[in-house]
């Protein structure tokens, strides 16, 4: 089983937050989960926008993402570049789905890596990523 994330699924073991548990309990099943460029600078965001809003310290940000990338260093997200083919994907998910979805650049550039990519699931917690990520062909289920 290969299975790509977005950014929802790869924040939550390091800041703890609702979807904590969930991604816990599905990692525990040793999943191929792949990862790209791409999630790592959107990880590097989110894990900072806590600081931002004043939620967790700066230097809690760095444990975060140290453990982060300590993860990355032992496999447990395992990198892929991400696919030249996943530009012309993004855009005829966005116009084909755009319109009655209302998706957003970074939701069909994570569904298009999903699927350029030839990963069997896709795992988010963001609903209309989700929603795209369905209507793509994906599997969303744990």
């Amino acid at each position: 089983m290969s299975i790509y994330v977005d950014s929802s699924f790869l924040v939550a073991p390091y800041i703890r937050d609702a979807h904590s548990h969930e991604v816990v309990r599905r990692m525990a099943q040793q999943p191929l989960v792949w990862i790209t460029p791409l999630n790592r600078a959107e990880t590097a965001h989110a894990i900072q926008s806590y600081v931002f809003r004043k939620a967790i310290s700066a230097a809690d940000a760095q444990g975060a993402w140290n453990d982060f990338e300590r993860d990355c260093a032992a496999g447990h997200w395992v990198e892929l570049a991400l696919p030249e083919t996943v530009w012309e994907r993004s855009i005829d998910l966005a116009r084909k789905f755009g319109p009655a979805l209302g998706v957003r650049t970074l939701d069909s550039l994570h569904v298009a890596c999903a699927v350029e990519l030839g990963a069997t699931r896709f795992w988010t917690f963001d609903e209309r990523q989700e929603r795209l990520a369905i209507a793509a062909g994906l599997n969303t289920n744990p």
